[in-house]
Formats: structure tokens, sequence, C-alpha cells
């Protein structure tokens, strides 16, 4: 089926092959490419549409944005078009982010004007939450795990998403990692009432973007700052946790913060998290996603506080084989027999206690919960030299293949900045893991499965690449000189500012990876390399 664009168009279905709407006339193959199926939703911006690339083999699929201006006036379609050039930019700009759509074409049409990006298959963290209920505070961190590191990449690219909410964080079917989506620049409506006021406001602003309840005050009085998506991201965390939206919780009359804590039952530590994420006043609240991370990242050093701290304790209570490991209050006073009205006990003390009793716990437990907990990602930058020191391997004196398989099994994702040179990887399954920074020259990485990991500043010289599944993975600056990539799938591979000297691509399929000519004029290709633009030969 082939859907009309024309808003009103009385028939907008038409067969698959029709060129023309046979309702109202309207030329339906947009840039002479694009084939729309049908509308995936619509707002105060425009229409969101699925359609297929026929410009490429295999049409894949791919979203259209329809910017439709609300006033027809000379100055008030320049400022969209402004608008329009802006969005695109920025999408341009981070797009090359794999938990990031992909910008892919952009263009003006008539008086509409049409973004095209990468279609992300998945379910949103809203439909998640109604088919599977509330997240545990476990689920909770590990998605702020996932969405921190985004939201570090997207302000270090001085870009505010300004809507993040569950219906714009969709889970990826192929791997299962978290896309944001809906960048929101063009969601701005013109007015045309300010448009032909002669005022010095511009028309194109005058309205705040957001979502009431995820949105900040700041940022509805349209004074967004970097601190307004981890305000957003708090109020996400809350409807992971209990499975309500903003508007169905209370709030305070007089300061305006979200009475949250009678519906949400986690540990102190991670309440206090929440609590910073979701202050009012800028001023109190979290400038950046690092901090955050910094914070939740306080465990392991909490317990490895409680390991040496002399503390008589009792064996911790038995739990149930398929119970949720959980952190609160009460683990402190049932390790240490003591209730809450008896004093003398610090709080270090107590935090320390209840730490032991929950490693205790995990250690007689199995973990069945689909949100395992699993080591934070390093806060701030990946090369931070706190990854080398307390990385999955801190007390292996040799790390073998054996144990990388292990630790991975064991939740382990993080291995940035560890030496594993000259490892036998081959054929294993290390999808979404971080090798930032790692030593990995003369590894033998045949036919493994890396798809959408982070290869950042990697050193992975002299490699054995072969057949390595690399889609959506990150591998900018990474040193590959004289490694053999024949047959590997680098499918949306981010390559930007790599060493490919002397790498063998011959058959490898780059199709809309992110690189140079330059860069593959000191590779090796053949008439078997399918290159970015999905073209397969010699160049």
């Amino acid at each position: 089926m082939t859907y009309c664009i024309n808003s009103d168009c009385p028939s907008p279905k038409n067969p698959s092959t029709a060129r023309q709407c046979l309702a109202c006339g309207t030329a339906l193959l947009l840039r002479d490419r694009y084939r729309v199926s049908g509308a995936l939703g619509k707002g105060g911006f425009g229409t969101t549409f699925l359609a297929h690339d026929e410009g490429l083999p295999g049409c894949p699929p791919c979203v259209i944005k329809q910017l439709q201006p609300t006033a027809e006036a000379p100055h008030v379609m320049q400022m969209a078009r402004d608008l329009f050039a802006r969005e695109a930019k920025i999408l341009g700009k981070i797009g090359n982010h794999p938990q990031i759509p992909r910008l892919l074409d952009y263009f003006e049409a008539r008086t509409d004007f049409f973004l095209v990006q990468e279609y992300i298959h998945g379910s949103t963290l809203q439909k998640e939450v109604k088919t599977r209920g509330a997240f545990s505070e476990a689920g909770t961190k590990q998605f702020l795990s996932e969405i921190l590191p985004v939201m570090q990449y997207i302000h270090r690219n001085q870009v505010i998403h300004r809507d993040i909410k569950p219906a714009n964080l969709i889970r990826r079917d192929a791997d299962k990692r978290l896309v944001l989506i809906d960048f929101g620049a063009v969601k701005d409506k013109v007015n045309p009432v300010k448009a032909n006021e002669e005022s010095g406001h511009t028309a194109l602003t005058a309205y705040a973007v957001g979502t009431p309840g995820y949105a900040p005050p700041e940022q509805m009085a349209m004074r967004p700052v970097y601190a307004s998506d981890i305000y957003a991201i708090g109020v996400t965390c809350l409807y992971l946790l209990t499975a309500k939206s903003p508007k169905e919780m209370s709030y305070d009359p007089q300061s305006g913060e979200i009475l949250w804590q009678e519906h949400v039952k986690v540990s102190e530590h991670f309440a206090g998290v929440l609590s910073r994420m979701l202050e009012i006043s800028v001023r109190h609240r979290y400038s950046s996603a690092d901090a955050i991370l910094r914070d939740l990242d306080l465990e392991p050093y909490l317990a490895s506080l409680a390991q040496n701290m002399a503390i008589p304790t009792t064996a911790p209570k038995e739990v149930e084989p398929n119970s949720q490991p959980t952190f609160n209050s009460d683990d402190t006073a049932s390790v240490l027999g003591l209730d809450d009205s008896q004093s003398g006990v610090s709080p270090s003390a107590r935090m320390a206690a209840a730490i032991r009793a929950r490693r205790e716990r995990r250690r007689n437990t199995k973990r069945t919960t689909n949100y395992p907990v699993s080591p934070r990602r390093p806060s701030g930058n990946l090369l931070s030299s706190s990854s080398s020191q307390s990385g999955p391997f801190s007390g292996d004196k040799k790390i073998t293949p054996e144990a990388v398989q292990n630790a991975y099994e064991r939740g382990h994702r993080d291995f940035s900045l560890q030496p594993l040179s000259r490892l036998n990887l081959q054929r294993m399954t290390l999808s979404g893991a971080s090798f930032a920074g790692a030593q990995l020259t003369d590894c033998n990485l045949q036919g493994t499965e890396l798809i959408n990991s982070n290869f950042s500043k990697a050193d992975l010289r002299n490699c054995n690449l072969r057949n390595t599944k690399l889609s959506n993975a990150y591998m900018g600056e990474a040193n590959l000189e004289n490694s053999d990539l024949r047959g590997a799938d680098l499918n949306r591979c981010n390559l930007t500012g790599a060493n490919l000297k002397g790498v063998n691509l011959c058959g490898a399929d780059l199709t809309n990876a992110a690189l140079t000519d330059k860069q593959l004029s000191v590779a090796k290709t053949n008439w078997s390399t399918i290159y970015p633009n999905g073209r397969r030969g010699l160049r």
C-alpha cells in the first residue's frame, strides 16, 4: 500500500505501485524515492510517516517527519525554513551515535519540510511498562546506565533534547538497547498571530517544547538548560518504578515538587539520587549526567568499605530462590540485630552492613529479572582512569578468553582500557560491550558478535576481524591498522577518525557506515566490498 501525505486527501490509501494518489492526484513518491506506507503519529508540528527508500537495495524502512507551518506569510515560511535547517544540522551532527536514529535525508517540497531518519524497530518504554508492569530498582538503575551516556554525548554536542519521556525511548529489537528518538526543535508550531505582530518575538519560539509533567518549570518558561533533560529522566524513572504518569501523582502546592516518595520504595542512596534529579530549582538539581553516574558508582566503594568495617554481624535472612534482590534500611537492622529504635550505630556502619547483606543474598540467589544488575558504565569520559582500576578483571593476574566470556555472562559490559592483546575471542557473543581505549592488538575476533559495541580509541592493530558482526558499533578514532576485516558486517558502523591504513575490507559490508573517502583510500577493497552508499564494486 502507498499512503498519500496530503492532509486534505479524502482517501489516502493507494495501491503499492501507484505514483499519483487516485483520490487527489498528489505525487506519492517523495523525492522520487520515498514511498510512504502509513502514518505513525501526528502532533502540532505535523505528521510522522513510515516509508521505504526505493533508492536503496532492499527498499529499507525509514521514518519521514513532515513539518507543516500553519501560516503562509513569506517571513513565517523563512523562519520555518531556518528552524528546519537548524534541526537537520543538529540531527546530522549527533546522529552517528548508535543509540540515536541517523539522519538520512532532508528536503523541502512545496510548503512542507521533510526529515528522513533511520527507522528503529522495537517497543517504547511506555509500552514495555504497560505490558510487563513496573521496573524494580535494579531495572531502573540499568535504565540510567543506558540513557545517561547518551545524555553525555548530546550535551557535549551542545544539544538539549527537551522531550525525554518513556514514549520517546525505544528498546531496539535487534540488540535490546535503548534508542532516544524525537529530537525536538521542529516541534515548535508557527503562531500566525505572533507572526503578524510587529514585535521582536520570533513566532517559531512562541511555544514551549516538551511534555507537561516531564518538562521542568524553566523549560516550560522557554529557558531550557542541560539540567532540564536530567529532570525529565528523573520523572521517567518514577514512571518506570510506579507505572504511573506524572499527572497521576500529587504535587506540593507551594513548591510544585512531585510527592513521589509515597509511591516509590527504593534504597536510601537511590532515593537521594532521584531527589536531586527531581529538584525544582536548577541550582540544586544535577547539572550533568556525569555527576549522576559518579553517584551511582558509589556502590562499589561502599562495598569495599563494608568489607573493611569491623562490625559484628549475624547471618543474613534466608530469601526465596526467585525473589528480587533489594536494598533497604531493613537490611541493616537484620544484619546488625538491631531495630530502628536502637542508637549508637553510625550511618556508614548501617550502610556497610546493608551492602554486605545484599552481596550475600546475591551469592545465594539466581537473578531472574529481565533487568539484571550490571556494573555501571564509567562516569564522564569512557577513558577515565577508574575503568582500569575497577574493571571486571581487577582481581585476576592474567586475563584469559574464558575470563572475558565469564565476565560478560555475569552481566559485565565495561571492558574499557583493559589489556586484552593476543586473546583468542573467536566466535564469542560480546554485543553491547564497551572496549573504549582497550588494548586489543593481535586479537582473534573472527566471527565474534560485537553488535552495538564501543571501540572508541581502542587499539585494534593486526586483529583478525574476518566475518565479525560489527553493525552499529562505535569505532571512532580506533586504530585498525593492518587488521583483517574481510567479510565483516560494518553496517551503520561509526568509523569517524579511525585509522584504516592497510586494513583489508574485501567483501566487507559498509552500508551506511560513517567514514570518509580518504580513510577508504588507504584500505584494501575489491569487487565484493559494499560501500556506505550501498554500491558494490571497485572504486
